[in-house]
């Protein structure tokens, strides 16, 4: 974020004058760190390259690209990225995406398995992108994939709506510790999206559900979720995973904050959780609760001040509203997290 911008926001809540959420053609990013993200992570075939991942791209990282090209309103770029999502993921027979497209394999997708949170994220986006720029072939396009998620991974089990990684390899059909779940494909801003598209109570259940089982993730001395969670019997972490709070698991503030969801309990625990001393946070080992990988990457530390903004008012330091781009993951979640801030969280500052 530009200084300039920071200035100008911070002009705004001096003046006590409300910003408006994102409903119409206002970017929520600023430009200079799009055209920055840009250049660090898409090629000109509309891939979104994970520069942290040998290089690889994912539906995750396709549906990250659109969602943020939405809130930089940048239809043109929104158009290239979803042209390459369309023609080399969504290659499956059920409407949902590959998950994998690996630029040193042949065929390029690598995996044809699906990965639920990037379905999640392609649809939301294509259902923010009919909104925004009137276009009703993306809501029709974001229709089908919301209801290929209801429909291939989505389950109810023991009164429990479960959202699936990914349509095989989680049920209790599939292995003995089943169903397993990932606490950080729950997209809870998208559920009510999804519901546009694809009507159905299955979406508000699915979000509620979400949150409780999250309530309930405090594994290990550090009362964290694990990034793989059987749900069988009594929640644990999965087999076969490490027993680990770890990347997948730091973008959860995210997802809870832009959501609007949780307490402001959960938030001070995970914050807590997460944190090392200095600023920093890590990835743990939930049994011995001891940190594994040290993570000083602004768009990493961003996150347990994101939910201690949320749950206490407390603004967000200076350095973290300041984008520059380093790797794709931390990038991304630093790029939506200053998206929120900017459009309607004058607190935060």
């Amino acid at each position: 974020m530009t200084r300039f911008v920071l200035n100008f926001l911070q002009t705004i809540v001096l003046l006590g004058i409300a910003m408006v959420p994102l409903s119409g053609r206002a970017a929520s990013i600023d430009a200079a760190d799009w055209q920055s993200y840009r250049a660090a992570f898409l090629d000109a075939s509309g891939r979104i390259v994970d520069t942290g991942n040998n290089g690889i791209s994912h539906s995750e990282g396709q549906g990250y690209g659109m969602w943020l090209a939405v809130l930089a309103d940048d239809p043109a770029t929104f158009e290239l990225i979803w042209s390459f999502t369309r023609t080399e993921l969504l290659i499956r027979d059920d409407g949902l995406a590959a998950w994998k497209w690996d630029p040193q394999s042949k065929p390029h997708v690598s995996d044809i398995n699906n990965a639920t949170d990037g379905d999640i994220l392609i649809a939301q986006a294509l259902a923010l992108a009919a909104r925004q720029w009137g276009r009703q072939d993306f809501a029709e396009a974001g229709r089908v994939i919301a209801k290929a998620l209801l429909d291939k991974a989505v389950i109810e089990r023991g009164g429990r709506t479960l959202l699936l990684p990914a349509v095989s390899g989680f049920t209790d059909r599939d292995r003995p510790d089943g169903p397993v779940i990932n606490p950080s494909y729950y997209i809870f801003e998208a559920f009510p999206l999804l519901n546009e598209l694809a009507p159905s109570p299955v979406w508000d259940r699915l979000s509620a559900d979400g949150l409780s089982a999250l309530n309930g993730f405090a594994f290990g001395p550090r009362k964290l979720p694990a990034d793989w969670v059987s749900v069988r019997t009594k929640p644990r972490p999965a087999d076969g995973f490490p027993s680990e709070f770890g990347y997948n698991s730091v973008r959860i503030p995210l997802y809870l904050v832009r959501g609007g969801v949780g307490s402001p309990d959960l938030y001070i625990r995970m914050a807590a959780g997460m944190s090392l001393e200095g600023g920093d946070i890590a990835t743990f080992d939930l049994k011995s609760g001891a940190a594994k990988d040290v993570l000083s990457d602004a768009g990493y530390r961003i996150m347990p001040a994101f939910l201690a903004c949320k749950a206490a008012k407390k603004p967000i330091p200076a350095e973290l509203l300041n984008y520059t781009s380093t790797l794709y993951y931390p990038s991304t979640l630093h790029l939506l997290a200053l998206s929120f801030v900017a459009q309607a969280n004058q607190e935060c500052l």
